[in-house]
C-alpha cells in the first residue's frame, strides 16, 4: 500500500499562526481577514506554469499535483496555468461555504473546447455547457426524466436486463475460455473493453446500458461480434477526453485558426460523437413515429418504456435541437464515467476478499427476498451504494467540482471575491486523514451511518462525497450511473468470485477523468 497521505498545513510568515488540527487557519496576528493576493500560490505567471505542466507531464498527473501542492501550501492555494485561474480547496467546511454562495444559477467551469466545437459547427448546447436561466429551464425539464423517482423506477428494469445479459455473456466466456473443471472454471482477463460496451448498451437500450435508457432499445453490444460503429464511438469518446485537458489552458479559437493538430483531433472526435448520436436519435424518432401511428399510448411503445428520448419528444417541451444536444451530452458523458469506476471496483473487490464476501452475503439475501425486483434488491443491499461511494472517494472520475460564488466569501480566513473560480479537489479530499479515518482503507461500510452527502450544515457526512457534484448542478446522469454500476456489481457478485494477482496499488492517470494507466486484470471464478 502507498504511504498514508496526511495534509500538512504550512504557515507562511506574514500570514499569522497556523490553524487547528482540522487544517483551518486562524486569523492573522492583527485579527484581520487576509487579502486574496496573500493566498499561497504556485507561481504568478500562467504561461511559465503552463510550460512546467507540459514539461513535467502534470496534465496526466493533475490529481497527484494537487495532492502534493496541498501538502506543501496547506488547505487552500491559487493556481494560474495558461488562461486558466482558480482557487483550490479540499476541506469539507470550505466546500460547504462555497456551495452556500452558488446562487440560483450555479456556474461551473465551462469546457471551452466543447463550447467552441458547438459554436463553430452551429450546434445547440445541452445543459452541461449552459448557464443562467436558459440552463435552469432546460435542466428542470431533464430532471423530470432522469432524476426523479418515477423515471428511475421505469428504467431500472432496463438496466437490470443489460446487467444480467453482461453476466450471461461473461459466464459463457469463462466456460469457453477458462481453466478448471466444468462448472467451476476461472478466467483471468482485462474486463475493460466489455465494461465500456456495457456502459454504452445501458444508455442506448439496444445493448448498451446507457443507450437502453436513453433510446428505449438495445443495440446488441454483447453479441459475439459487436458492431464496429459502437467501437468507433467508444474510441471517439476516449480521444475527446484525452485532448480536452491541454485545450483548457489555451484559446481554442486561436488553435482553430492556425489548424493546430490537437484542436483538429478534438473536433474530429466530437464530430464522430455527434454524428453517431444523430443517427441513433433519427432511428429513435422513426421508431416512435411508427409506434404512434399504430395507436400506442403516450410515452410507451406496446406498454414498454421508450427511454429518455421518447419521453422528451412525447412531452414536446424541448425543441428537437435541444433534445439532440442533451442526448449527445448524456451519451458522451455516460460511457467512460461508468466503465472506469467499474474497473476500479472489480480491482478493489478482488484485492479485498473479506469486503467482497461481506457485500456478496448482503446481496444474496436481498436478491432472494426481492423476488427479482431490482429496486427492492438495491434497497436491501446498502453496501452496494457504499461500495460505489467508496470507489469514487478513492478514484473520483472527475478530479474537481467548480463553482463561481455570487458574493464575496472567506475561505481559510482569506478573502475570495465574487466571480472567482473555486475548485473543490476531490482526490486529495478523499485521501485526507483529516476528513476520513484510515483513508487508504477500502471500506464501503464507512458510509452506512454517516449523513447523506451534500446536506448543508455541519456534520461528519457533509460534503465528503461529491463525485457526482452537488445540488441543482450535480451530474444529470447521476441516477442512471449509480443504479447501472450497482446492478452490474450485484449480478457479478452473485455469479463470480473475484481475485487479482497483485495487491499493489493501481497507477492512475488523468485525461479529463481519472483512470488506470493500465486496466487491471481480474480473475473471474464461477460460483
Amino acid at each position: 500500500m502507498r504511504s498514508m497521505y496526511i495534509p500538512v498545513t504550512v504557515c507562511v510568515r506574514a500570514q499569522g499562526t497556523c490553524g487547528s488540527s482540522t487544517g483551518v487557519r486562524k486569523r492573522g496576528l492583527d485579527g484581520q481577514v487576509r487579502s486574496f493576493e496573500e493566498i499561497p500560490h504556485t507561481g504568478r505567471s500562467g504561461w511559465v506554469n503552463l510550460v512546467k505542466f507540459w514539461r513535467e507531464d502534470r496534465f496526466r498527473q493533475l490529481h497527484k499535483h494537487m495532492e502534493r501542492t496541498f501538502n506543501a501550501l496547506g488547505p487552500i492555494y491559487r493556481e494560474h496555468v495558461g488562461t486558466h485561474s482558480s482557487v483550490n480547496i479540499m476541506l469539507p467546511s470550505d466546500i460547504a461555504e462555497l456551495f452556500r454562495s452558488e446562487g440560483l444559477h450555479p456556474r461551473r467551469m465551462t469546457l471551452q473546447p466543447w463550447a467552441t466545437h458547438r459554436e463553430t459547427r452551429q450546434l445547440s448546447k445541452g445543459v452541461f455547457l449552459k448557464n443562467g436561466e436558459e440552463w435552469r429551464a432546460d435542466r428542470l425539464l431533464l430532471n423530470k426524466e432522469v432524476m426523479m423517482s418515477a423515471p428511475v423506477k421505469r428504467f431500472l428494469p432496463l438496466l437490470d436486463e443489460v446487467a444480467m445479459d453482461f453476466c450471461q455473456m461473461l459466464r459463457a466466456r469463462v466456460e469457453r475460455e477458462g481453466r478448471g473443471e466444468e462448472g467451476k472454471r476461472s478466467l483471468t482477463m482485462d474486463p475493460s473493453p466489455d465494461l465500456f460496451r456495457f456502459a454504452l448498451e445501458g444508455l442506448r437500450s439496444s445493448s448498451h446500458t446507457s443507450c437502453h435508457v436513453i433510446y428505449g432499445e438495445r443495440i446488441g453490444l454483447f453479441s459475439s461480434s459487436p458492431s464496429m460503429e459502437s467501437q468507433k464511438f467508444i474510441w471517439a469518446v476516449e480521444r475527446m477526453l484525452a485532448t480536452t485537458p491541454p485545450l483548457l489552458y489555451l484559446p481554442p479559437r486561436l488553435l482553430l485558426r492556425i489548424g493546430a493538430p490537437l484542436w483538429t483531433q478534438h473536433a474530429s472526435a466530437w464530430d464522430h460523437i455527434c454524428s453517431h448520436a444523430e443517427a441513433r436519435i433519427q432511428k429513435g424518432c422513426q421508431r416512435l413515429s411508427s409506434s404512434q401511428a399504430q395507436g400506442s399510448e403516450a410515452g410507451t411503445a406496446g406498454g414498454q418504456y421508450t427511454g429518455v428520448l421518447g419521453q422528451l419528444m412525447e412531452k414536446g417541451q424541448l425543441s428537437l435541437d435541444l433534445i439532440k444536444a442533451n442526448i449527445t451530452e448524456l451519451m458522451a458523458g455516460g460511457v467512460d464515467t461508468t466503465a472506469v469506476p467499474l474497473q476500479f471496483a472489480l480491482f478493489e473487490l478482488g484485492r479485498n476478499p473479506e469486503v467482497q464476501e461481506r457485500v456478496r452475503q448482503q446481496v444474496r439475501m436481498s436478491w432472494a427476498q426481492a423476488g427479482r425486483d431490482p429496486q427492492k434488491a438495491l434497497q436491501g443491499a446498502p453496501l452496494l451504494k457504499g461500495l460505489i461511494k467508496e470507489i469514487l472517494r478513492l478514484y473520483p472520475v472527475g478530479t474537481t467540482v467548480q463553482r463561481y460564488p455570487i458574493k464575496d466569501i472567506v475561505l481559510q480566513n482569506y478573502h475570495v471575491p465574487a466571480g472567482t473560480m473555486v475548485q473543490a479537489c476531490l482526490y486529495p479530499l478523499g485521501r485526507s486523514a483529516e476528513v476520513f479515518e484510515d483513508p487508504l482503507r477500502f471500506d464501503p461500510g464507512r458510509w452506512g451511518s454517516s449523513r447523506e452527502e451534500g446536506q448543508r450544515g455541519e456534520g461528519p457526512g457533509g460534503f465528503r462525497s461529491l463525485a457526482f457534484g452537488f445540488g441543482a448542478r450535480q451530474c444529470v446522469g447521476r441516477r442512471i450511473a449509480e443504479n447501472e454500476m450497482q446492478l452490474l456489481l450485484m449480478h457479478i457478485l452473485l455469479s463470480f468470485h473475484l481475485s487479482v494477482s497483485s495487491s499493489e496499488d493501481i497507477k492512475t492517470t488523468c485525461t479529463l477523468i481519472l483512470q488506470p494507466e493500465t486496466p487491471p486484470r481480474i480473475t473471474f471464478r464461477k460460483l
